[in-house]
């Protein structure tokens, strides 16, 4: 790999939407394994996304944004 591709993969993945993407993504998966767990099986990470984003996301994010420092959202 070039450094030029190394730079911008640590760009990537100093950003803060990037580090957004992984916090939500940690989310779901938790969400995933908590109904799997009610369930009795595996859910799938399809059906545990689209049940995390009807019933939770609105409100995670809105929390996460009053933890942020002002200037970014």
């Amino acid at each position: 790999m070039s450094s030029t591709t190394d730079d911008h993969s640590d760009l990537v993945k100093e950003s803060l939407l990037y580090k957004e993407f992984l916090a939500e993504r940690e989310e779901i998966l938790r969400h995933k394994w908590i109904e799997s767990e009610k369930a009795g099986h595996d859910i799938g990470f399809e059906k545990a996304l689209l049940d995390w984003i009807v019933k939770y996301r609105s409100s995670w994010r809105s929390q996460r944004q009053k933890f942020q420092p002002s200037g970014i959202r």
